[in-house]
């Protein structure tokens, strides 16, 4: 299993721990949310930030 400190959004810098404790604390992730909602309005750039270029 690949360690939960791996970024899951190179624009604002969460990873997948953060991401789970926010569903923890939440009951739902609003981070994934919120990374969701700045995609869909084309402000993200993880693609060109992310070191593997995915």
């Amino acid at each position: 299993m690949k360690e939960n400190k791996e970024l899951v959004c190179y624009c604002m810098g969460y990873s997948r721990e953060d991401i789970r404790q926010d569903a923890v604390r939440y009951g739902r992730s609003t981070i994934l949310e919120r990374i969701m909602a700045v995609s869909r309005a084309g402000a993200c750039n993880c693609a060109a930030n992310n070191p593997s270029a995915r």
